[in-house]
């Protein structure tokens, strides 16, 4: 086990924070509950973000960017919306400070707004102000605008990459012509979001629907991702929101068909955020710290040379520059680590870090022609010829990926329940966590008492829901969706 690092059985919300400091993923930032990602952290989400920015481009979409500043009007005109929103928002009620000799720097009163701002919390509103503007004709559409940015959600109680009050996503906003196109564009980016979580994130997720008190505020259907984490909670890691003609209605965004006759438009939005960081950590990690997989790992493999003096170092490095080269001309995204600290050192520091392979090369190697190559997800170390390396490194990723993932399904696997009674759901709940799959009445009383009782929330409505037979869990009535109950994040 690393030093310093507290066991998961011990406190896992400590051992979280613990693995965010050490690796150097993130830091506090000097506001309350606003956090700074470090270099090592940011590279993980660029990596992350720049394969879900493939993805989109591919299917059609266009990065735009805009405003951090919304009126506040804006967010009156959709009344579910800013019910949603309105305890979260961070207001901007004056434009600059002066100095005070007596208090040191103070709000200026002469600079009062006429009308009080509120910092991005969503940008449905200020995007849709703009679709009115764009938007005359069917040949208009589809508008697929997606942009990557932060945003401020005054929470109070936070938790690095989980929940901060500020943090950096992508916000999807789309507009079409009918309600079938929206609903496709929906459950597409669904598809785009599970892709991202099971192949590249190596996170099994169940996909579905929210319950009519979990949606998004001032969405018709909200869809989700939702994954479990190591210590056998839920976490939502995206959604996808079919929003019907809700915010067309509010900002009067219409179109001319090609019947010439003028209809709302059809809208969406959807969003991940910098949370999956947090769902890597929660999902891969151990005692030892983070174990990234290797399609989004900042660095894939770890070199850690081995030398007496400069003598040796010289030899070392001269033995490895053919094997990086052709890991490199792979497209492997390599880090050789030459610090004069000891091998231990970098070893414990590497392993913190999740890095999926590290390749271990010293005097003894180079007379031999080897190298040593260990697998941060089981430890396994391998002995292998000089020659082999750049054929080996790469098949052994492809199976760190699949191992990792297939490790996080089993987990789940074994952690969801099927359950006979209440009696049974509410001690699953308490003392075994996890997921529990069961029926559901659909009504808001038998889930906000389930919730009340035992704390669990409905995670997702899975699009393969079988309700044939099912009774709902609380009321005994005939279920009218099979649900996934669990503790959540």
């Amino acid at each position: 086990m690393s030093k310093g690092v507290t066991p998961q059985s011990k406190n896992y919300s400590v051992w979280y924070t613990d693995i965010v400091t050490k690796a150097e993923l993130a830091d506090y930032g000097p506001v309350k509950g606003t956090m700074v990602i470090r270099p090592y952290g940011f590279s993980l989400w660029e990596n992350i973000k720049d394969v879900f920015d493939s993805m989109i481009k591919e299917t059609g979409h266009v990065n735009a960017y805009f405003p951090l500043f919304i009126p506040k009007s804006f967010l009156a005109k959709e009344a579910e919306h800013i019910e949603g929103f309105a305890k979260e928002c961070a207001v901007v009620t004056h434009t600059r400070l002066k100095s005070d000799g007596e208090h040191g720097v103070v709000v200026d009163p002469d600079s009062k707004l006429e009308e009080e701002v509120v910092v991005r919390p969503t940008s449905e509103t200020v995007i849709w102000a703009m679709y009115k503007k764009w938007i005359q004709s069917y040949r208009d559409l589809p508008l697929l605008i997606n942009q990557w940015a932060n945003v401020v959600r005054w929470e109070m109680r936070t938790r690095l990459f989980l929940r901060t009050s500020e943090f950096l996503w992508q916000e999807g906003h789309t507009a079409h012509a009918t309600a079938q196109e929206a609903l496709d564009e929906t459950l597409l980016i669904l598809g785009l979001y599970q892709k991202l979580a099971e192949e590249y994130l190596a996170m099994p997720v169940h996909t579905g629907l929210k319950s009519e008190s979990e949606k998004f505020a001032g969405a018709e259907a909200t869809y989700c991702i939702e994954a479990l984490m190591g210590d056998k909670r839920a976490l939502q890691a995206g959604t996808s929101h079919y929003l019907g003609q809700n915010f067309a209605k509010a900002f009067d965004v219409t179109f001319q068909t090609k019947d010439n006759k003028e209809e709302l438009v059809y809208a969406t939005s959807w969003g991940i955020s910098t949370r999956l960081v947090g769902a890597v950590i929660m999902t891969h990690g151990d005692d030892k710290g983070l174990r990234l997989p290797p399609k989004i790992a900042p660095f894939q493999v770890v070199v850690v040379p081995i030398f007496r003096d400069e003598e040796s170092m010289v030899a070392v490095k001269n033995y490895l520059s053919p094997i990086l080269s052709t890991l490199r001309d792979g497209g492997i995204r390599v880090h050789e680590d030459w610090r004069k600290e000891s091998p231990g050192f970098k070893f414990n520091e590497w392993e913190m870090k999740g890095v999926p392979l590290r390749l271990e090369v010293g005097p003894k190697d180079v007379e031999n022609g080897k190298a040593v190559l260990v697998r941060r997800d089981s430890g396994e170390k391998l002995f292998v010829q000089k020659d082999e390396v750049g054929e080996i490194v790469p098949k052994l990723l492809e199976d760190i990926q699949k191992t990792l993932f297939n490790e996080a399904k089993d987990f789940r696997e074994k952690n969801t329940h099927r359950v006979s009674s209440y009696d049974d759901f509410k001690d699953t709940i308490a003392n075994k966590g996890g997921f529990v799959r069961c029926g559901w009445d659909g009504t808001r009383e038998s889930e906000r008492a389930i919730k009340e009782e035992t704390k669990a929330t409905i995670r997702v409505i899975p699009l393969d829901e079988n309700t044939a037979e099912l009774k709902c869990i609380y009321s005994g009535k005939p279920a009218r969706h099979e649900v996934l109950f669990a503790k959540a994040y």
